[in-house]
């Protein structure tokens, strides 16, 4: 028996940075997903290891359950149904088994998913022998939710095979766990992205976990669902950036300037406030469409202007803008700022020449570019046969 899981990355619409400040963000799932499969060896295989193979990357750890048990000797016992945070200890020896795998100068950055993958495993299968397949359409590190998407792939595929969840095996395609099951992969994805951010703020893996959209503000998540089809051309910029350093920035510009930055602070939320509301109305017809579409444009456009107020855009960010400005396109920072990746709406009615033009001239510039559905599905599995 083989399980495959899918979780979608995210997007932030409005509100990134100012929400730290008590301001209201939105943020929504996109059609671009991370894929864990997972399958344990038959009796035939004989097989005693755990394996994690990261396929893009083309890199895969081994470890002997054996050693993993030694190690970690108190993960056999646990309950899936009740998640549970690594503690310190189980912190250092996962560390360990994680060092000895010897991981490529540059590519370290991915030691943490793998203590994730590690903590999430063994804490829902302890010792069993099992191999375990990534691949993505999300680019790493660039503020889609990346690791939040692994995370919440890797607890759906774990929790399945295992006895803290009921699901019909014999189903064809894609399913849908049940509204406990998805709370329960949504803490222990929770978990899987404490180990990687620390003190992630939960955004992330939320919408990984139940898809469309969700409204946030101090510590208070709002599930929310679109009414409308929604299509944003996502730009990487490569730029990598330092998501605490620019937090920090930000808090230091309103430590200077309060009572400016408390306006700038108010707008985003008033803003994040007008976007969910337009979303999620209903629609009569391509003319609504059409109108609400020319809101959030502007919407979008007021943002980008308060997230440059905050100081968090850069060089990378503009010349995308003043690409797409050339064709009368609406675009914004998504995320952190600094660079990484940037939002450009593509309203119904535009033709596909156009798209065409916009992304052969940002590709020139040496951008990546991805289309994405705004606000789709959130996590889903699907089994088949040993293989």
């Amino acid at each position: 028996m083989e399980v495959r899981a899918r979780a979608p990355g995210k997007i932030i619409l409005a509100g990134e940075h100012a929400v730290v400040h008590g301001s209201t963000a939105v943020a929504a799932a996109i059609d671009l997903y991370t894929y864990v499969s997972l399958r344990f060896p038959t009796p035939e295989e004989n097989d005693d290891a755990l394996i994690y193979h990261l396929k893009d990357l083309d890199l895969e750890f081994t470890w002997p359950v054996g050693k993993i048990k030694e190690v970690l000797p108190d993960q056999g016992s646990h309950a899936a149904s009740s998640p549970l945070s690594c503690s310190f200890e189980a912190t250092k020896a996962i560390a360990s088994l994680v060092e000895e795998q010897n991981i490529p100068e540059d590519k370290i950055g991915l030691a943490a998913g793998v203590s994730a993958f590690l903590w999430l495993y063994t804490s829902i299968h302890g010792y069993k022998p099992a191999k375990a397949v990534v691949t993505s359409e999300l680019p790493l590190g660039s503020g889609l939710g990346s690791s939040a998407a692994l995370c919440v792939a890797l607890s759906a595929a774990l929790l399945a095979l295992s006895d803290s969840v009921k699901l019909d095996f014999s189903h064809q395609g894609w399913q849908v766990f049940g509204d406990s099951e998805l709370e329960l992969v949504n803490k222990w994805a929770f978990e899987g992205e404490k180990m990687i951010h620390g003190k992630p703020s939960g955004i992330d893996n939320t919408v990984s976990t139940y898809g469309n959209m969700i409204k946030f503000r101090s510590g208070e998540l709002t599930r929310i669902r679109t009414n409308m089809p929604l299509k944003m051309l996502i730009t990487n910029t490569k730029v990598g950036r330092n998501t605490k350093t620019l937090v920090a920035g930000v808090s230091e510009r309103a430590v200077r300037h309060p009572s400016a930055m408390t306006s700038v602070f108010n707008a985003v939320d008033s803003i994040s406030k007008e976007v969910a509301d337009i979303i999620q109305s209903p629609v009569s017809d391509d003319l609504a469409i059409t109108e609400k579409e020319e809101k959030l444009e502007e919407l979008m456009e007021m943002s980008q202007g308060l997230l440059q107020c905050m100081g968090v855009s850069h060089a990378s960010i503009e010349n995308v803008i003043r690409t797409t400005l050339k064709y009368k396109l609406s675009t914004k920072l998504t995320g952190a700022g600094g660079g990484g990746c940037v939002l450009t709406l593509l309203p119904t009615l535009l033709s596909g020449t156009v798209v065409d033009k916009v992304i052969a001239d940002l590709e020139a510039c040496g951008f990546q570019c991805l289309i994405a559905g705004i606000g789709g599905r959130g996590m889903e599995i699907s089994f088949s046969g040993s293989s």
